[in-house]
Order: C-alpha cells, then structure tokens, then sequence
C-alpha cells in the first residue's frame, strides 16, 4: 500500500512556502486567466471501463449492483452473476485498440476547441494515467498506456490547453451497493484497492451525509489530485458535485493552495471547476451542468454539457443532438459572460461515433467563419432580446429552445458589436431592436454611430437602415445554424 505521508509533507511545504494559503481569505486573491475567459469554447472527454458495457451511461459500475436496476438484470443476463463477473472483469475487455490521441486532438481542433479535459479518473476508481498511489489504472491494465499522457502531449503541439477532470470523491460511496449482497465488491479490500471504500448509501445532494468521507479517504484523494496535477501541469482542474459535501471543504482549500502556487511556480494560469457551492465564490470557476443561466453574469461561468442526452459516456442508444442547437447554446452562453464544455464520449475501442464526429465538424465549420464573434469576445451591457427564455439552471439542456428570428445574442470585440440571430429569418429581414435609433436624454440601450453591417459568411452585401424601432437588417443568407452581423460602431 502506497505510503502518503512523503507526498502530504511535500503538499504542506508548497502551501507553506507559496503565495496562496489554504484560507478561503488567501484562495480570495485568485483570479481567472485570461486564456479561458477568451478559449469560450472546450471539449470533455468521458472515456473508461463503462464505456465496456456500453449501457445505461457512465454510472453503470454503481446501478449494476444495485438490485432491481435495468443495469442490474442486463448484467446478470449478458455477463452473469456478480460473484462470476464484476465490474474489474470489464477491464481486460477496455483495450482501446483504435485509440489515437493523435486523431482525437486533430478532430477537437477542426470542432474549434481551445482548451480539452479528458476524465482523468471518474467514480468507479479507474485511473487514465499512470499512478503511484494504485495499480488500477490503464497504464498497468486494459489499453495499458497513459492515456491522459498522450492527449496531453498532442494538444500541447496545436497550443490547446489541457484540462483534467477528477471524479474520485464520489467513489466514497460509487460502489457501495454491491456490498448489499453476494458480489465481488464484498471481497476483502484495502486502500488502494479498485472498490475500496465502497460505503453503502445514496449520498445524494445531502452536504451532512453519514457516515462521512474519513481522513484517510480525504488524505487518498488529495494525493490522487495533486499527482495528476504534478505530472502533467493540466491548466484546468473540473470536479463533479460532491465536493460539496462539509468534509471535503479543508481538503478542498488545500487542494486549491498546492494548485495555485504549483502554477505560480511554473509560469502558468490555472482554473478549477466546481459546483453549487463546493468553493466559496471568487476563488474558483462555477460549473453549471447540462444547463445555463437565463441572464448575464458579472463573473465568469462554465457549461458542461455533452452531444449526447442520455449520457456522457457512449452507450449503443445514445441519443445525440443536433449541431445547430449546440450552437444556439454556446452562443447564448457567451453572451452572458460563459464558456461551453462540450462532452464527446469514445467507443471502448477507442474510436469516436460519426455521430459525435459529425457534430464537432458541423460546429467547426461554423466556427470558421463566425468564431470572431465567440472568441476573445467581452459581454456587451446586455445579453440579447428576443421572446424566448432560456430555462435558468442545470439539467435543462434536454428542455427544447425553439428561438425565432427575433432572438438576438450580442458580443463585443475589436470596436465591433456582434448580433447573433439564433434562427434565420423566412423573407431574409430582421429588427435588432435594441439597436434602435432613440433619445439621448432617455434612458436607453444605445446611442451610438453605427458605420456598416455585414453578415459573417454571406455572400452579398447585407442591406441596413435604422430607425425607432431598430436596426434594420436584410440578408440573403440562408442557414440552420445562427447568423452573426458584424456591426461597425463609433
């Protein structure tokens, strides 16, 4: 069993001689780089030994072995018994034959991507990465490489920045239902091990679960973090909601201290994604999952999504949306000051779905010609108009939008204002309301100059004249995709 001491002596010497304490008063001086408040735009990546099975989603290591579960009687009848084949059985079947980070990172940054955050370790225990602290890893079993390696070395030769996602502290109680009855997570374990802790329960949003993480758990995910940190200097740490729990929150500003000043000492600018309210606000990134807010935010903001609905991982029935609403949704969301991780989840062999690799082209197409309205872009003083309303909060991406023609975004840069139609016009015309011509002693949106509209992409020149009651604008263009008019204003 790996000793961590050495490695938790090292940690407090780092929080010790840095510039950042593990004080929510120290954490308070952080602020967010420059390179992802412009990037806008990343990739997640869910890939592991749930994506073996294929079923489900990526939670099918937990509702395997929780009795009564669709995931629990397809298991029996496609595997058999838990005693006979438990989830480490699946790790001989992960071999990713077809993985090539080459190819991945070639197609993240046709879809425009600035930044990639694979999932280093996700809640069933099973590291991507070579690791000290255990032998259950992809390193040592399955594909037997280092994957999180690899990628990281084919995004560093393109300048896109490399991420990390860690969902270990949820393997707390990730396992836990197998101890429930005859199963091999009831086998004798230790730290270390592929199940261990598993502690029965649910743990669900509850931030005072019972019986709590124990020192020696928190001590074991520290370490797991900061080696992925040390090893590969990821520029973006994400974690998933149970961070929340009242346990972890010494855990966390040590985590947070030992990762700002590693950074600090390397040169670097670095984030950390959470949720709710894992972090005290201001000192990290917060994440809203598969969901956005309804109104413009005065500090920076994430999405994580993913192309599929039912799930993050690939699984035989995913059901996959369609490029034009991403697109709908990343604009939306950096208007109000956001940026969008969309998820892709490979095959167990390695090979990305030509549904996923449609969508990613399909965005990347649209980037090219329309990306200066997204990257690099500040918020303007509103977010858009338009009738429809965005559902406010996470879980709300399967929840469709419908916009109109009516419904603008707007973003700044370069002495330039962009308006984003969400929804081609029918006859080719459009009002940009907010852009009206109005009274300078009135309260108002705008009262400046506008020198020249264009349309991003069309062909012929856009028509424009303004009044009242807005900016007039007819274009030729056609699209299923939002339409960006590059608006020169004195």
């Amino acid at each position: 069993m790996y000793d961590l001491q050495p490695y938790l002596n090292t940690i407090e010497d780092v929080i010790a001689q840095g510039p950042f304490k593990d004080t929510w008063e120290s954490l308070s001086a952080y602020q967010v780089p420059d390179w992802y408040q412009n990037a806008k735009f990343g990739i997640f990546i869910h890939w592991g030994v749930y994506s073996v099975p294929a079923f489900g989603n990526e939670w099918y290591p937990r509702h395997m072995y929780k009795q009564g579960t669709p995931e629990y009687e397809h298991h029996i009848k496609t595997y058999g018994r838990h005693t006979e084949f438990g989830y480490k059985d699946f790790i001989p079947m992960f071999k990713g034959e077809r993985f090539d980070a080459e190819k991945w990172v070639d197609l993240f940054q046709q879809a425009g991507a600035k930044y990639v955050v694979p999932v280093a370790e996700h809640h069933d225990g099973f590291q991507m990465y070579p690791s000290e602290i255990s032998h259950w890893n992809a390193y040592e079993m399955g594909p037997k490489r280092d994957i999180l390696g690899e990628i990281s070395a084919s995004c560093k030769k393109r300048g896109i920045e490399l991420g990390a996602s860690s969902h270990r502290i949820e393997h707390w109680f990730f396992m836990g239902p197998g101890k429930e009855f005859d199963s091999d997570v009831r086998d004798p374990m230790q730290r270390g091990d592929f199940y261990w802790p598993a502690v029965p329960g649910e743990y669900a949003q509850d931030l005072f679960s019972k019986p709590e993480p124990t020192d020696e758990f928190m001590q074991d995910w520290l370490v797991r973090t900061c080696e992925i940190i040390d090893r590969y200097h990821p520029r973006l740490i994400y974690f998933d909601w149970w961070i929340q729990h009242s346990a972890c929150k010494p855990w966390l500003k040590k985590l947070a201290a030992y990762y700002y000043n590693r950074a600090a000492e390397w040169g670097i600018e670095v984030a950390i994604n959470y949720k709710h309210d894992a972090y005290l606000f201001g000192t990290a990134v917060p994440d809203v999952e598969r969901g956005q807010f309804a109104d413009i935010k005065p500090y920076f903001w994430q999405t994580d999504t993913a192309i599929a609905l039912n799930s993050w991982c690939y699984t035989e029935n995913n059901q996959f949306r369609p490029a034009s609403e991403i697109l709908c949704d990343l604009v939306d969301i950096v208007s109000k000051n956001g940026c969008l991780l969309l998820n892709v989840g490979p095959k167990a062999d390695g090979s990305i779905s030509e549904e996923d690799a449609e969508v990613l082209l399909h965005i990347g197409e649209w980037m090219k010609v329309n990306g200066e309205a997204i990257y690099n872009t500040k918020t303007w003083r509103k977010y858009g108009e338009g009738p429809t309303q965005v559902v406010d909060g996470q879980f709300s991406d399967s929840i469709k939008k419908n916009f109109t023609s009516e419904d603008f975004r707007f973003t700044t840069a370069g002495g330039y204002l962009y308006a984003t139609a969400l929804k081609c016009s029918d006859n080719g015309t459009y009002c940009i309301k907010s852009l009206g011509e109005q009274d300078a002693s009135k309260q108002a949106n705008f009262h400046g100059i506008i020198r020249n509209v264009e349309v991003l992409g069309g062909e012929a020149k856009a028509e424009w004249s303004r009044d009242e009651k807005g900016l007039h604008i007819t274009s030729g263009k056609k699209s299923k995709d939002p339409i960006v008019f590059k608006i020169k204003i004195d």
